[in-house]
């Protein structure tokens, strides 16, 4: 009989492992998506480019992952150095892939035998009626072996769940494609937050523009206000018109006083980008500088490689995809092959004398036979899943082709906005000089100088707006066609989440922007102030002109 055990044990070994090949997920294939041939929005002019963007070049992959370069801007740059190291958004990203990373480990374990030691003593004793096969006689047994005894046991015992239907292996093909969808997330989280950092950037140099253009602004109504009071005490001009006057100059510096609110926002919002504490962080005024780059714009198709997000997003799938053959595999028995040996003694001195050798060897095959619906709703539930995930990828895709049409398009119309403002501040700034040599010479009221002033101002105040629009279309172009990123980095970025580089340093600003805060707004140097930007009324225009008091 022997033999014959030994046989049928290795045959359901062989058959184990044979039947080992068996997979029940679906073949996967990525979900198709429509890509058009070309953006629409991406309206090229007689170079092939258009305002703020060209058509990619195969080179145009140089200033991969360093694409805040392409603004020239040396602070920007350091930064956004700063972002990788110590943002505590991308932090947290890397400790979620390090996560998913540890369950593809646990998932893989399922593929190798777990061995145990299980040492044990066990002081018992047993029943004397049990030990007496349950007599009718009313008193216990006096025979030997009911006392109490103590039992040293020292087994290894080994099991292996061989993988018949693929379950482990889809279990961990499953957690694979979650931590690479992980990986794909950490990337998302450095694009955005360094996309929004340059936003907050720009919209600070924009802010201090816009306190210097009210700074020269002020100048020009204190120089207004002092022609006024100068034909005042010539009886050329009435108290309405000082009145006036100094309305408008203390409105003007109530504007320029709220700006500091924005600016301050704008600062602390970029300190905690990068990890510091905004008392420890200031920035430091500079010009804006609204120059855009030519930023590299291919075909519709080649986001489904260069977005994260997208890439995260098709990971998704194929790990549905996975939990499809989990589910299927549920409805079929496991095989468990279990095998133990070792040593069992009720003394300790004879533990390791050959008599006392133990062992045992066999396979376990467990099969459900009622199980109230489970397995047939997982699998529904695994379906569902699925369909969700390649609803989200589609999802994902769609909202990707719309951002780069949305930038482009925005880019394309504010460049020609762009040039119709510059050309209203102009003729309104021409308005201002005419309507105050009209006023001097008593042909127009106090009230024209005012509105064509107020109208100059809304217009220089527009252009900046318009200008800072283009900049941050251009850094949201940037981001959303993936800021050079691609998919066959996805590697790269799971290695440098496992081992991030700012692990255990301290968050630290750049030399520029470290020490003591300088509370908002900081004082304009005397080098931001263009007065020659604006109208600037000097002394040979206060002297009073002829004609009637108006």
């Amino acid at each position: 009989m022997r033999p014959v055990n030994k046989a049928l044990l290795l045959t359901a070994c062989c058959a184990g492992l044979a039947l080992g090949g068996c997979n029940f997920a679906p073949h996967y294939q990525r979900p198709q998506t429509e890509a058009s041939a070309s953006f629409k929005e991406a309206v090229p002019g007689p170079a092939g480019a258009g305002p703020g963007w060209k058509v990619a070049e195969p080179n145009d992959g140089a200033l991969r992952g360093r694409w805040w370069e392409l603004y020239h801007d040396q602070q920007l740059s350091d930064l956004e150095e700063r972002v990788a190291v110590s943002n505590q958004t991308v932090a947290a990203a890397e400790a979620n892939y390090r996560v998913a990373h540890a369950l593809v480990s646990e998932a893989q374990a399922g593929f190798f035998p777990t061995l145990v030691l299980a040492p044990s003593v066990i002081r018992s004793r047993s029943s004397a009626s049990v030990s007496s096969g349950g007599g009718s006689s009313g008193s216990p047994s006096t025979g030997g072996g009911t006392g109490p005894r103590t039992t040293y046991t020292l087994p290894v015992e080994a099991s292996y769940e061989v993988d018949l239907w693929g379950s482990v292996r889809n279990a961990a093909a499953q957690n694979s494609f979650e931590a690479q969808a992980s990986a794909a997330d950490v990337e998302t989280a450095l694009l955005s937050t360094r996309s929004a950092l340059a936003q907050a950037y720009f919209a600070l140099r924009a802010s201090d523009e816009q306190r210097r253009i009210l700074e020269t602004t002020l100048a020009d109504y204190e120089a207004s206000l002092h022609l006024v009071r100068t034909l005042y005490d010539n009886g050329l001009a009435s108290e309405e018109d000082m009145a006036q006057a100094d309305t408008q100059l203390y409105n003007a510096q109530a504007q320029a006083t709220d700006l500091g609110i924005a600016r301050a926002q704008y600062e602390h919002a970029i300190a905690v980008l990068i990890g510091v504490p905004p008392a420890l962080f200031s920035v430091g005024v500079r010009p804006f500088n609204p120059a855009l780059p030519e930023v590299p714009v291919g075909l519709p198709s080649g986001l489904l490689e260069r977005r994260p997000d997208i890439a995260a997003a098709e990971r998704q799938v194929a790990a549905a995809n996975a939990g499809i053959g989990l589910a299927r595999a549920a409805y079929f028995p496991n095989l468990t092959l279990n095998a133990s040996a070792g040593y069992a003694s009720t003394g300790l001195s004879k533990l390791f004398d050959w008599p006392s050798r133990i062992w045992s060897v066999g396979p376990t095959v467990a099969q459900s036979l009622i199980d109230g619906g489970l397995r047939r709703a997982e699998n529904a539930q695994a379906r569902a899943v699925y369909d969700a995930s390649v609803a989200g990828y589609r999802q994902a895709v769609l909202s990707a082709f719309q951002a780069v049409e949305d930038n482009l398009a925005g880019l394309r119309i504010l460049s020609v906005e762009v040039a119709q403002q510059h050309r209203a501040a102009l003729a309104a700034q021409r308005t201002v000089r005419l309507s105050v040599v009209r006023y001097q010479n008593g042909l127009d009221s106090y009230v024209n100088v005012i509105t064509a002033q107020n109208i100059f101002l809304t217009s220089r105040l527009a252009e900046l707006q318009v200008q800072l629009r283009q900049v941050t279309a251009s850094v949201a172009l940037v981001s959303n066609l993936g800021g050079g990123w691609d998919a066959s980095q996805l590697g790269q970025t799971e290695r440098t989440a496992l081992h991030p580089p700012g692990a255990g340093a301290r968050a630290e600003a750049p030399a520029e922007n470290a020490g003591p805060g300088i509370p908002n707004p900081p004082p304009l140097p005397e080098s931001a102030k263009r007065p020659g930007d604006l109208l600037q009324q000097n002394e040979r225009d206060m002297s009073p002109g002829p004609g009637p008091q108006r």
